[in-house]
Order: structure tokens, then C-alpha cells, then sequence
């Protein structure tokens, strides 16, 4: 009989995404992070029947897990869920724990109880801020998947393990296949390296150690890649690469977004007018993907590897989460299609009319931030200090520069992520059934209308605009448009004036005139 039950749930899980989470327990890190809460409130809704989800947090800023927990699914990207199936909260289990030291953090019993009841692990968690820090990427990206390999060795009834990577782990390679790359150097020493000296050490000698890669993190993940080929001897595991993961398209709700990260803070920036000048290469692709396409191939990603045994397929499955074959944009028209954007939904507040100048040149972006940025913000916090106000926009222009410096390597190269894997699952293995829910048909995907939606999503959740009053910002923009050309036309007869009283132009056009004379005169 058990023989039979188990050829049917195999069968039905074969032909249903849905029906293959249905009695799983599920363990995820980093369930409370950009990707992570979308992962879980995708599972919780196209799969009704997941036994249970267990999410590793620690306790942050005052709050318990259980707060914090509280806290994210009151989020507007659980609204849906909260309406239609409110009980359905009562899946997630937070365990306390941090992905950053060893064992995890989990206690004996959390541990036990995870190897007794998990069959699929989603392994999110990561630092991604690109900080430069050697020790603490290696410790958060490649240690804490080192953790979870040991952890999913000791699960008893687990199908899967998939690994988030980054398509930039392989940055080294103007190419970039679904393939398990040759090592850059050996994981366990660099982990042996950071325990054991000390920063300033580290600092001096970091530099030389990346190699090819860009920086820390990027490093760091390509260690961890190289931690799950090492285990995946004896673990079914997936290695899934996302590129720059933005805004929703539509599911659960179009356009949300939890940070200020990629081109929508770009727009955020242009459109408030604040970011004035980028240092850019106008001409190269950039590669993003919608978060909610990302979480779809993610499920289904996990569920196709998950169809059959180590035995069956001892291979690691590799998936390349990009917009190749997608999305073809250069930087230039992205910019300009966020202007458009900007102009039919103005932000609330600007302080500028919308402009954006790009330049890959290092000493002119570096003339003109001093230009457009640093001096007008000065002029405004200090006319904010003296009226009584919280002086604010140095610090922006602060971050802002700081963090196009470090992105830099990334806004002046492009790559050519292969994608055909990825684009397999998405079209081709998901149940025909299914393909509203898991599938993603990119043939009708308007980049221009996504990006509409993504500056909608950003003035609803992230600036938390007041949509009412579109009517009233929209006039604001148009007050701020003639203020710009009134002040540009100051600026030209300003420089002509100059120009005229310190001679320049009666020089220019002396030592022009004799050529123009000659040239009139055919001689």
C-alpha cells in the first residue's frame, strides 16, 4: 500500500509545482530580506498545502524573533495573503539562530527538529553590501553556506538544496555559462585565513588576494559556490544566480519594493533631483530581473531537482537568473525611460526639475558632482540650519557618491549571462497547469510599462506618497520645470555677460575674423 501512496505522490508532484510542496516542511535563511520575504509569501500562497515553513532570524534592533516576524508579514506584500488566507501565517515558525556563526546559532532541539521534518532548503542569506570588508563577506556568504551544507547533511527526507548566488560570482568572465566553474582558490584556506588574522592585516593584504574579482562580496560568493560543489557529493543541490533583483511586475501587487538598491533608486534620485550627474557607461547593458520572476524560477528551480534522486542525477543544477534574452536596455535609454516615468508620475517634494547627465569619465563626474551636487546641497542645509531645519542633503550626496564608486566596476562592463536553463524552467517545465502561477511568458513583457509600475511601487512603499495628491505634485513639477529654464537662461546670459566684459569675445572673434574673411572671399 505505502508502495502505491507513493508512486501517486510522485506522480502528482511530477505534474504539480504545488502539489510537490504539499506535506513539505521548508527551511529558509534570510526569509526577511528583499528576497526572502517574497520567497515566502509566494510558498505560502501558490502553495496552500506546505506543511510548514521555517525561518532562521536573530533578534535585531530590541525586537525577539516573533517581533520581527510580526513585523514583516505586516508588510503591504502580504496584504493579498492576510485577505484571503489569514491562517496561513500560522505555517511560519521562526527559529532563533544567525547565519553568520557556527552551527548556525540553533539550539540542540531547533536543530533536530529541522533534520526530522525539512525536505527542501532555501539557503537566501547574505551581506550584500559591498563594503569591502574581507572577513565579514567571507564569514556571512561563504562560512554560513558552509553551516547550512553540514545542516542539510544531518536532514533526513531532503530533496533539495538551493543555493543563492549572484550571476556577478562569475565576474570575471565577460561570458557566464549555467556551469559549476573551476575553483579561483581554495574555500577552506581563505577561511582559515580570515580566522586567523587580524583587520589591518587583512585590509593590506586583501587587495592582491581578490584577484580578477571586483570586491568582497562578489568573491565571497564565488567561494560559496565552490563550498556547495564540495558537498554536493552527497546533497541534492541547485545553484541559482540572480542578477540585480528589482521591483515586483505584478505578483502579489505590482511595482513593491523594499530598498533603494539598483536603477529604481536611480530614478528615486533623478526624479527627486538629487542625482544630477552619474558616473556611467551610457552605452552598456545593465542586467536586472523582477523579484517576483526571480522567486517563481526559484520554486520551480527547487522542484525540478527535487523530482529525482542523488542516485538518478548526482549533478549540481545551475541556473543563471538574468535578463539575457529578456531585457536588452542600455544605460542610456534606462535613464531616460526613468525620465519619462518621472514626467507622467512626478515625485512628491523635488527640489529640482528631473535631469540626469552621465559620463564614464572619472575627472569630469568628479568636477561635476562638486558642480551640481556638493554646492547646491551645501547652499540648502545651510539655508535649512538657519530656518530651523534638519540639514540632510550633504549626507545623500555623501551616500550617493559613495555608492556609485563602489558599483563603478559594475556601471562600466557588461556580461553575457546564458540563460537558457533558466529560461527552460520558467516556460517549458512548469505544468501547463501552472503557468499563471510558476510560468513568466517574457514575449509580453513592456519594459516601459514595468518601469512605470516600479516608480509607482517606489512612491507607494518606499516614499509612502500620498497617491491623492498626484494633482498637486504634477503642478509642483511643471513650478519646478520654469524654475529650471528661467535659471538656465540666468546662467547663459550670466556666462555671456563675463564673457563680454573680460574681452574674451572680441578676442574670439579677432582672431576668427581675417579666417571668416578669407573664407567669405574664396582666397
Amino acid at each position: 500500500m505505502s508502495t502505491y501512496n507513493d508512486k501517486e505522490n510522485r506522480s502528482r508532484a511530477e505534474s504539480s509545482i504545488a502539489a510537490f510542496y504539499a506535506g513539505r516542511s521548508v527551511f529558509v535563511t534570510g526569509g526577511t530580506g528583499f528576497l526572502g520575504k517574497v520567497l515566502v509569501e509566494k510558498l505560502l500562497r501558490s502553495c496552500p498545502d506546505v506543511s510548514e515553513i521555517f525561518l532562521l532570524m536573530r533578534p535585531k534592533n530590541g525586537l525577539s524573533v516573533d517581533e520581527r516576524l510580526k513585523e514583516t508579514i505586516s508588510l503591504p506584500l502580504f496584504d493579498k495573503l492576510r485577505e484571503e488566507r489569514p491562517s496561513c501565517f500560522e505555517k511560519l515558525i521562526p527559529v532563533c539562530g544567525d547565519a553568520s556563526v557556527e552551527g548556525l546559532g540553533l539550539t540542540t532541539a531547533d536543530r533536530q527538529m529541522i533534520a526530522d521534518r525539512v525536505s527542501v532548503i532555501f539557503h537566501v542569506a547574505a551581506n550584500v553590501r559591498f563594503g569591502k570588508n574581507m572577513k565579514k563577506d567571507i564569514v556571512s556568504n561563504t562560512c554560513s553556506t558552509r553551516e547550512v551544507c553540514i545542516l542539510a547533511g544531518d536532514t533526513k527526507n531532503l530533496v533539495a538544496l538551493l543555493h543563492v548566488s549572484s550571476a556577478f560570482a562569475q565576474s570575471d568572465k565577460p561570458e557566464v555559462d549555467e556551469i559549476v566553474y573551476p575553483p579561483i582558490t581554495d574555500w577552506k584556506s581563505t577561511v582559515r585565513m580570515v580566522e586567523n588574522l587580524d583587520e589591518q592585516t587583512l585590509r593590506a593584504f586583501t587587495a592582491k588576494y581578490l584577484g580578477p574579482m571586483p570586491n568582497t562580496y562578489t568573491f565571497s560568493k564565488r567561494l560559496a559556490e565552490q563550498v556547495i560543489d564540495d558537498y554536493s557529493k552527497d546533497l541534492p543541490c541547485v545553484i541559482f544566480r540572480p542578477s540585480i533583483v528589482i521591483s515586483t511586475v505584478e505578483d502579489p501587487v505590482r511595482g513593491w519594493l523594499d530598498n533603494f538598491n539598483g536603477p529604481v533608486g536611480m530614478m528615486i534620485g533623478g526624479g527627486k533631483g538629487i542625482l544630477r550627474v552619474v558616473r556611467l557607461d551610457p552605452k552598456v547593458n545593465g542586467d536586472f530581473l523582477p523579484v517576483d520572476v526571480a522567486i517563481k524560477a526559484m520554486l520551480t528551480a527547487a522542484w525540478k531537482r527535487g523530482l529525482v534522486t542523488l542516485r538518478e542525477d548526482p549533478e549540481i543544477h545551475v541556473y543563471n537568473c538574468t535578463s539575457y534574452k529578456i531585457v536588452h536596455l542600455i544605460n542610456r535609454e534606462l535613464v531616460a525611460m526613468g525620465l519619462r516615468a518621472n514626467e507622467k508620475m512626478p515625485l512628491d517634494g523635488i527640489i529640482w526639475y528631473p535631469r540626469t547627465f552621465l559620463t564614464p569619465n572619472r575627472f569630469l563626474h568628479y568636477v561635476l558632482t562638486l558642480l551640481v551636487h556638493l554646492l547646491p546641497a551645501l547652499l540648502i542645509d545651510g539655508i535649512l540650519k538657519l530656518t530651523g531645519g534638519r540639514p540632510m542633503l550633504v549626507k545623500i550626496q555623501r551616500r550617493i557618491y559613495s555608492s556609485v564608486q563602489q558599483l563603478s566596476h559594475f556601471l562600466h562592463n557588461e556580461w553575457i549571462f546564458r540563460n537558457s536553463k533558466m529560461m527552460d524552467i520558467l516556460t517549458k517545465a512548469v505544468p501547463p497547469a501552472e503557468q499563471e502561477i510558476f510560468g513568466f511568458d517574457y514575449r509580453d513583457f513592456n519594459v516601459e510599462t514595468y518601469f512605470d509600475g516600479c516608480l509607482l511601487g517606489a512612491k507607494r512603499y518606499l516614499l509612502h506618497e500620498d497617491l491623492s495628491r498626484s494633482e498637486a505634485i504634477k503642478r509642483h513639477y511643471e513650478r519646478m520645470r520654469w524654475v529650471d529654464r528661467i535659471f538656465n537662461v540666468c546662467m547663459v546670459s550670466l556666462l555671456a555677460w563675463i564673457l563680454w566684459k573680460t574681452g574674451t569675445v572680441s578676442r574670439l572673434f579677432g582672431s576668427f575674423w581675417p579666417f571668416a574673411d578669407e573664407a567669405l572671399l574664396g582666397n
